[in-house]
């Protein structure tokens, strides 16, 4: 009796130590599932931007990578005013103290595996990501904006202002806060976020978060902290010294890169539509990165381009698209043209206070190069001239970029080699594959005149 007493026993101790393990192995499980379910859930599903469609990177082989780190000095950036410095008492040397002084020195011997080891500009704040970017919260943008002071008011434009903003981890950001005019907040709101959401590009400024709340549409991104180009060729930057041709080149060839990269590296491209020197913002080191995808219009695979209405600047749109609405690519190549003869010459767009043949920045290069007035069209800024040479290849892919026959235009990939290329006045690879499109075509679509520039360039 006593044996089985002993045997009952054994068998109901073994089982409750059973059960117990049991217990303890559920518990831990639910204890690891509730956090994520509880933070999924905090979180109003209508937070979440509405991406219409996913945007993917495919690999291209002739967008070359750029390194933003070059060695050169920084008298080879800039073209310091020394009798304005002396005056201030700003001391020319890298050590000395001043604006112009410390604005202008820069650690050009990083390699760009610092820039990839850098920390991530959200570190230390508190986890709010909703599928990309990060949520943030109107509080939090009235705190990092002073109540969004107008102190803080960087830039404003047609669809929004944008203030300079420092969140809680010290980190310096650009907070633009869309207006909402007839509910063109949404609408703004969309085109930016399917615009660049997904995509990172060393050379297109970082969309870091939004804020959703109530009609409030808030984007925010990384903050620039050098101005923009045109502030550099036209505005209050130039008290600070004028962009060498080694700089302008600089800004330009990364400027090339990014479009390259939205015109033939993703799927869908993305078409800018807004190629400007406002929109091109610049960094300590003067690399630069495209800013602002406002006006930006996707353009899915199979498309050669969309209708819409004609947006964008006066001077800079491409003529093609200002008469029928049609746009793709190639309008943002145009644009770029303009942009290269801006960074050139120094001069606007369109600029009434000149003379009437002068007026027009396209059609006045066109006549300098026609009557072989190269060396004329330089900024007068530009202390240190660049060689014949190189000025004939810019200039050449400059009117390559603004011939009035899109289908003529290179793409922006080729339009980066030849920034690149010391050869001249394009790569070799570049002119068969021109030539063998302009023997296969049915008509000759380019003007004689800008053929005869070309030519006499060459």
């Amino acid at each position: 009796m006593s044996g089985l007493k002993i045997w009952q026993a054994t068998v109901i101790s073994i089982a409750l130590f059973i059960i117990a393990i049991l217990s303890v192995l559920s518990f831990c499980l639910i204890w690891k599932k509730k956090p994520k379910i509880s933070k999924t859930l905090s979180l109003p599903i209508i937070q979440t931007p509405p991406i219409s469609k996913e945007i993917k990177e495919i690999r291209i082989e002739h967008v070359t990578n750029f390194d933003p780190h070059s060695n050169e000095p920084d008298n080879f950036l800039l073209n310091l005013d020394m009798e304005k410095k002396r005056k201030n008492g700003v001391s020319s040397s890298p050590s000395g103290s001043g604006e112009e002084g410390s604005m202008c020195v820069a650690n050009m011997s990083s390699s760009s595996l610092y820039e990839m080891a850098t920390p991530s500009p959200l570190s230390g704040l508190p986890e709010s990501h909703l599928g990309w970017g990060h949520w943030f919260t109107l509080r939090d943008l009235e705190i990092a904006t002073n109540s969004f002071s107008q102190e803080n008011v960087i830039g404003e434009g047609g669809y929004g202002v944008v203030y300079r903003g420092e969140l809680t981890n010290g980190t310096h950001v650009a907070v633009k806060k869309i207006l909402n005019h007839l509910g063109q907040a949404e609408k703004e709101f969309r085109v930016e976020v399917d615009a660049i959401g997904h995509v990172r590009h060393k050379n297109l400024v970082r969309l870091l978060g939004y804020c959703i709340e109530g009609t409030h549409r808030i984007l925010v991104y990384e903050y620039m902290n050098n101005g923009n180009l045109e502030e550099w060729l036209h505005g209050a930057m130039r008290q600070h010294g004028y962009l060498t041709w080694e700089a302008r080149m600089k800004v330009l060839t990364c400027t090339s890169k990014a479009l390259a990269y939205l015109h033939e590296a993703i799927e869908p491209k993305v078409v800018h539509r807004d190629i400007k020197s406002s929109n091109i913002l610049l960094d300590d080191r003067f690399n630069a990165k495209v800013s602002d995808f406002g006006l930006a219009k996707l353009l899915g695979d199979g498309k050669s381009h969309v209708t819409t209405r004609v947006m964008g600047t006066f001077g800079y749109v491409a003529p093609e698209y200002a008469n029928t609405g049609l746009l793709n690519e190639k309008s943002d190549v145009y644009s770029f043209g303009v942009l290269i003869l801006e960074a050139i010459t120094g001069r606007d767009p369109v600029d009434y206070a000149r003379p009437a043949s002068e007026v027009n920045l396209v059609e006045w290069l066109k006549m300098m190069v026609g009557t072989k007035r190269l060396e004329e069209v330089i900024d007068p800024n530009i202390a240190v001239k660049p060689a014949t040479r190189a000025l004939k290849r810019v200039l050449l892919t400059a009117l390559r970029c603004i011939d009035p026959d899109s289908e003529k235009r290179p793409k922006m990939s080729q339009v980066v080699r030849m920034l690149e290329s010391e050869e001249y006045p394009i790569p070799r690879e570049d002119r068969r594959g021109r030539r063998a499109q302009e023997e296969n075509s049915d008509t000759d679509r380019s003007t004689p005149a800008s053929r005869t520039q070309s030519k006499r360039l060459q």
